[in-house]
């Protein structure tokens, strides 16, 4: 008899999709929080299209960031604030006080991130239960 081999699949790019997708979400989550939160509808009135740009590109570095902490959230604010500042885009008092606002968010932020991770490592373990039973 002739011994089966079958090679395991790590599944460890999948785990990284899902990873990249609950980085997005949560950056997602985070920009609706703001604008739809218990204070949406002054925060929404108080907007500026400069201000908005910020929180994109806040959201882009986040997606970008492999694992997000609050050293990292907080390390992303500030980058893209300095940047901001440098551009003179607005006035700095209005973009340290939008940095501090979103600085103010990373307790929901990361209650989000978490949920989502909860979730991401659930369907995770369901991909690999199914290519174990696949490789039976």
């Amino acid at each position: 008899m002739e011994k089966k081999t079958v090679k395991k699949k790590t599944g460890g790019s999948d785990v990284a999709k899902f990873a990249v997708i609950g980085a997005s979400l949560a950056g997602l989550a985070a920009s609706a929080y703001f604008l739809f939160g218990p204070k949406g509808k002054k925060h929404r009135q108080q907007a500026k299209a400069w201000a908005i740009k910020m929180k994109g590109e806040v959201i882009e570095k986040l997606e970008k960031a492999r694992e997000i902490t609050e050293p990292v959230y907080l390390e992303i604010i500030d980058t893209v604030a300095g940047e901001y500042k440098k551009g003179k885009k607005a006035s700095q008092s209005e973009i340290e006080e939008l940095a501090a606002d979103l600085k103010k968010h990373w307790k929901s932020m990361s209650k989000l991130a978490m949920a989502a991770k909860k979730d991401i490592s659930k369907d995770a373990s369901k991909i690999v239960k199914s290519v174990k039973k696949a490789a039976r």
